[in-house]
């Protein structure tokens, strides 16, 4: 009789396993070439003649500046979708930056997004979840920080990509800050003989 195998053994052969399976290729779905690939959850496609930009449905991956994970993601993204390669197309909708909304799917049948997901080089996009298989995302999700591959390979974690973009628009829309002179006083009687704008002790307050 064998001896058991580890239990860490079995839960790679389990992680494994399951990355393989892919869901089914949707049938009302068009096909397309991948011309290049922009990050890790968008990609150029020509479709029926014309260069469209696709953003993966469901997911968002680290942007490149959140370095080195939008690099891995981008980097694993080609891996599954080579340029020249043919792309299955379930269109959703077009984003606000005139962008096609699809989920992608690989040559073999397999959802690019999802399998992002699950190798932990993108997140489940909670905002927009509800336009494909929730659960599905969530629960590959869970078993990529189960078992530490990607964005969570290390202890603490990464800034989301959607709240990374929103700290660093704040930043940008920031006014860039002016110099003031100020000349403060406590009489107001007195003569003011410094140049700038002139307060006086009241208006300062505990400042």
């Amino acid at each position: 009789m064998s001896p058991p195998l580890p239990q860490d053994l079995i839960r790679h052969v389990l992680f494994v396993g399951l990355l393989a399976l892919p869901l089914v290729t949707p049938l009302a779905a068009a096909a397309a070439k991948v011309i290049s690939v922009g990050d890790g959850d968008t990609l150029r496609v020509e479709d029926g003649g014309r260069k469209v930009t696709i953003r993966v449905a469901c997911i968002d991956a680290p942007e490149m500046a959140q370095s080195p994970y939008g690099q891995q993601a981008r980097q694993a993204l080609q891996d599954m979708l080579p340029v020249g390669s043919t792309v299955t197309l379930k269109t959703q909708t077009k984003d606000r930056y005139g962008r096609t909304v699809a989920e992608v799917f690989a040559q073999n049948g397999a959802n690019a997004g999802l399998a992002l997901v699950q190798q932990g080089h993108a997140f489940a996009y909670r905002q927009y979840l509800k336009q494909c298989d929730e659960w599905v995302y969530l629960d590959r999700e869970k078993l990529a920080q189960r078992y530490r591959v990607g964005v969570w390979r290390f202890d603490g974690e990464i800034q989301r990509p959607w709240d990374w973009r929103a700290a660093n628009r704040g930043a940008t829309r920031q006014p860039p800050q002016r110099p003031v002179t100020l000349t403060i006083i406590n009489d107001r009687a007195a003569p003011v003989s410094s140049p700038g704008r002139r307060w006086y002790c009241a208006n300062v307050g505990s400042w």
